[in-house]
């Protein structure tokens, strides 16, 4: 299929490696211009190279920038904007927060979490809107967590602030909806990453089960009885981007297996 993303413009940030690097390719293949970001240069640069190497796509951008500091997001759009003209999807997507229960966490943990977990996408968000406006064409994608509907032990910095990105898109959806501009989230559940593997490990050391018995434990709540790959939250995104979904606004989405057990 199709999905007429061809020449598209999507800036994906945290794209080095999991989930980010997964729909950053999957947007390549599609036939976007990509832009991609992480907090390190060599990281980031030898992702660019797999990309273009994997893809056969050669319009794919490197930009160092750490997604807490609001003068890196300023920077990262800059060089987008030069490089490519324009941004008309954003995949939004970041690093995880540290772990830990409430007990564990002091005052800057929160301040840096929400950093990273809210701020970045206001940030970014209100960089990309002024030239999806002006274009009245735009998509607006936030890749978050199966923690907003079911809580996760042991993240509770993640079970919390990403909460607020629902509130976020549920209401960009509102305001720009009649502009041309869907506003959509992803809450995927447990996609193999370096990130399942860290939670995984927690689970290990508070249990003393091997790390291999830990992570066919995560699964025992998934009826599809698998960890989903980082390139099918990159499907969803780039359908989520298509003019196939243009009817699709402000919902939030899970690609779970079936994890989340609650109806809505």
């Amino acid at each position: 299929m199709d999905l007429g993303l061809r020449s598209k413009v999507a800036l994906v940030p945290a794209a080095s490696k999991g989930i980010g690097h997964g729909v950053a390719k999957v947007l390549a293949t599609e036939g976007c211009k990509v832009v991609i970001s992480s907090r390190d240069q060599d990281s980031i640069s030898k992702a660019g190279d797999a990309i273009v190497k994997e893809t056969g796509n050669k319009d794919v951008y490197s930009v160092k920038a750490d997604l807490a500091i609001k003068a890196d997001i300023d920077l990262l759009v800059d060089q987008a904007t030069s490089k490519f003209g324009t941004i008309d999807i954003l995949a939004y997507n970041t690093g995880p927060p540290k772990p830990g229960t409430f007990a564990d966490l002091n005052d800057a943990d929160w301040e840096q979490g929400v950093r990273l977990l809210l701020m970045s996408a206001v940030w970014l968000t209100k960089q990309v809107i002024p030239g999806m406006v002006q274009k009245k064409w735009g998509r607006l994608i936030y890749i978050t967590s199966s923690t907003l509907r079911q809580p996760v032990p042991n993240l509770v910095l993640s079970n919390t602030v990403r909460l607020s990105l629902a509130g976020l898109s549920k209401s960009l959806a509102l305001e720009y909806g009649s502009k041309g501009i869907t506003s959509n989230g992803i809450m995927q559940g447990h996609i193999l990453t370096d990130r399942q593997r860290q939670v995984a490990q927690d689970v290990s050391s508070r249990t003393g089960k091997g790390l291999d018995e830990a992570m066919k434990q995560m699964l025992q709540d998934v009826p599809a009885g698998r960890y989903g790959l980082t390139e099918e939250v990159g499907h969803l995104v780039a359908f989520l981007a298509s003019e196939k979904a243009s009817y699709v606004n402000g919902t939030m989405l899970a690609i779970d297996g079936g994890l989340i057990r609650s109806v809505f």
